[in-house]
C-alpha cells in the first residue's frame, strides 16, 4: 500500500511516497515558493535529487508538479496515479472536533476552516493541498492527521491555561 504524505505550508507543498508495508520511502520532495516567481520543486528518489525552477501560482499546480514527478522523468516512482492507495495531510489544528486521525469529508473540511481562525497559515494551507489533492485525484482516500490531537489525551490540568474558564470556551485556548 502506497501512501502519499503531504504538508502543505503557506507558500509550500512537502511529500513523501511511503509503501506502509515495507516502510521504504519511495520519493519525496518539496514545491518552495508557491506562487512566486521564484518558486522551485526539489524531488528525489534516496539520495538522487533533482532542483527544478517550475513556476507554481498556487497549491494546486504544485500538486501537478509533484504528480507528474512521481509518475515520469528521471526520478519516477510510480506508474500512474492508480499506484497511490490513500492520501495522508498534516493538519496543524483540529482543536476540540479531532482527537485522532479521521477521514477527510465535507464536515471534515468545514472544521479545519472553521478552526483556521486558530492556525491561520496553517490550516488554510492544508485546506488548499486537499483541494488540490480532491481536484486531481478524486475519490482517492484522505485523512487528516492533526497536530493538536496529542494534547486530546492529556488531562485538562496538563492543556488548560491559568485563565478565566469563560476565555477557555470562547477562544478554544
Amino acid at each position: 500500500m502506497n501512501v502519499l504524505v503531504i504538508n502543505a505550508g503557506s507558500s509550500s507543498l512537502k511529500y513523501q511516497l511511503v509503501n506502509v508495508e515495507t516502510q521504504e520511502v519511495l520519493a519525496k520532495g518539496i514545491c518552495e515558493r508557491v506562487g512566486s516567481a521564484e518558486a522551485f520543486h526539489k524531488h528525489g528518489i534516496d539520495d538522487n535529487e533533482l532542483v527544478i525552477d517550475e513556476p507554481m501560482e498556487d497549491h494546486n499546480a504544485a500538486m501537478a508538479v509533484v504528480l507528474e514527478a512521481l509518475t515520469s522523468g528521471p526520478n519516477k516512482a510510480i506508474d500512474s496515479l492508480d499506484d497511490i492507495d490513500a492520501i495522508g495531510h498534516r493538519v496543524v489544528q483540529g482543536g476540540k472536533y479531532f482527537d485522532r486521525s479521521v477521514v477527510i469529508d465535507d464536515d471534515v473540511i468545514a472544521k479545519i476552516d472553521e478552526l483556521a481562525e486558530l492556525a491561520p497559515l496553517h490550516n488554510k494551507a492544508a485546506l488548499m493541498g486537499i483541494e488540490a489533492c480532491r481536484t486531481q485525484m478524486p475519490g482517492k482516500p484522505m485523512v487528516a492527521v492533526f497536530d493538536t490531537s496529542f494534547f486530546q489525551s492529556i488531562p485538562p490540568k496538563a492543556y488548560m491555561y491559568p485563565l478565566p474558564y469563560e476565555l477557555y470556551e470562547k477562544y478554544a485556548i
